[in-house]
């Protein structure tokens, strides 16, 4: 028995470096990791990602479509069959419907793949026939990428920086004062235990309500089939003098291991070990809108997620034998069509600032990091409107609440990004000089004219910088 499971096991890793001899050499196999932090617009994202892929009449940026070099690029059923497969059709129809409505968020891991028929470039591309390029799409939920920081970290760590961030929250006063009541060397008291997890899991729920970003441990928010188990019921306590076996901080530090070996770790091994290039998608005009605090916040998470992505490049013997790396990692600023153009580039230079801390260490690994601002689905159209005598660039689409049209100036964006930063690092309440505003806005009536996808801004830049060197 013991030499079958031997045998077995030497014959699944030959077949699997087969298999990956076979997608190297014949027919490559890009994986797009897609993950969004809080209202970011993933789901959107992905299907107008798609829906120009497939119909790519928008897409001049994207250089082997501008060379006439894309043949076809068609649907394929998904290598994993374990995973549930990424709703296009679904969410397209959400799109195109009389009443066009936005799509349902996804909750959980899913993918799609995409294939492109390909001739290739340069001298010797006349020379060889098409070949063929798989994109699989992988698209995860921005609260299980959050959960990757929690690896470098104790119960005692994660405890006391959350609990310092609650103090200057007003989302978490409730929590606190139930953790005031708690004497962590006392014997542990399941119901006590649930009650700590359930009013922590509200302060979450109510943070990311509020704008914040790094609302840690992600499945709290999403749990699934975890729902009520021991693994997601902790939560942060201050560490008492003493600690014996049994106590509630004992019980609370177990659980938060057993998260990260059981939750977060498989998460990161079977799925975004594997990843090659990854979007980042943020909502950096939420932030704003919320204030210096929730900039802040977005600007540490940024750094701790590109902290935790496995950068740099992989040999060619290495990616045969499955070590991969994160070569390419874009931070996209969402929902650019809330602003005129005239203020995308600074849009795409805060972004831009808040990588500036991590993105050299990634640059020196071998991996490209970038930032953009974009949008999936673009729901506005642009107008100038006057206002005091000041012409003021402004954008115009259907309010998501009432159904009826506005116009909307949010404010200008300062062309210095550390006149955002600066406040937002200094830990001020509200920004002194301006006040920037933000609108909901349902999605425009689509009507597509034969080749051409959804209209965006800047998916065809992002996709050439994310794959455009494998085509």
């Amino acid at each position: 028995m013991a030499l079958f499971g031997i045998t077995d096991g030497i014959a699944r890793s030959v077949e699997g470096v087969q298999s990956r001899v076979s997608e190297y050499l014949f027919e490559p196999v890009i994986r797009l990791g897609v993950t969004g932090l809080s209202r970011a617009g993933k789901t959107v994202f992905i299907t107008g990602l798609i829906a120009n892929l497939l119909s790519r009449g928008r897409m001049p940026q994207l250089t082997a479509e501008r060379e006439g070099r894309i043949e076809a690029v068609f649907l394929q059923p998904q290598p994993d069959v374990t995973l549930p497969r990424f709703d296009y059709e679904g969410h397209m129809e959400a799109l195109l419907a009389d009443r066009p409505h936005w799509p349902q968020s996804t909750r959980t891991i899913s993918e799609l793949r995409l294939s492109f028929r390909v001739r290739p470039g340069g001298w010797f591309g006349g020379f060889r026939g098409p070949t063929v390029v798989h994109l699989d799409i992988v698209d995860y939920p921005g609260e299980w990428l959050l959960d990757l920081s929690l690896m470098e970290k104790d119960y005692e760590t994660w405890a006391q920086e959350t609990l310092v961030r609650l103090e200057e929250r007003p989302e978490g006063a409730a929590f606190l004062a139930l953790v005031r009541t708690q004497d962590g060397a006392s014997r542990l008291d399941e119901p006590q235990a649930q009650a700590l997890a359930r009013v922590f899991t509200d302060y979450l729920q109510a943070a990311r309500a509020a704008g914040h970003s790094d609302c840690t441990p992600g499945r709290f928010l999403l749990p699934g089939d975890l729902a009520g188990s021991p693994v997601l019921t902790f939560a942060p306590l201050r560490r008492p003098a003493e600690s014996p076996r049994g106590s509630l901080w004992r019980e609370m530090e177990r659980r938060y291991a057993a998260y990260k070996d059981r939750v977060v770790a498989p998460f990161f091994r079977d799925h975004f070990a594997r990843i090659d290039r990854q979007v980042v998608l943020m909502d950096v005009l939420g932030a704003i809108h919320q204030g210096p605090r929730a900039v802040e916040d977005m600007r540490r998470l940024m750094t701790e997620i590109l902290m935790a992505f496995r950068v740099g490049r992989t040999g060619w013997l290495a990616a045969i034998l499955g070590a991969r790396k994160v070569e390419k990692i874009l931070f996209a600023a969402t929902k650019a069509d809330h602003l005129h153009h005239e203020q995308h580039a600074q849009l795409t230079a805060i972004a831009e600032a808040m990588l500036v801390e991590a993105k050299g260490r990634a640059e020196f690994a071998g991996a490209e990091v970038a930032a953009l601002s974009l949008a999936g689905l673009r729901a506005t159209v642009e107008e100038v409107v006057e206002r005091d005598g000041h012409r003021l660039p402004a954008v115009k689409g259907r309010l998501l609440a009432t159904g009826r049209p506005a116009v909307m100036y949010p404010g200008a964006l300062p062309s210095d990004p550390a006149r955002v930063l600066s406040p937002a690092r200094s830990g001020a309440a509200k920004w002194l000089d301006a006040e920037y505003g933000v609108m909901c806005f349902a999605p425009a009536r689509l009507v597509l004219r034969p080749g051409e996808g959804p209209p965006h801004i800047r998916l065809d830049r992002a996709v050439e910088f994310l794959i455009g060197d494998r085509l």
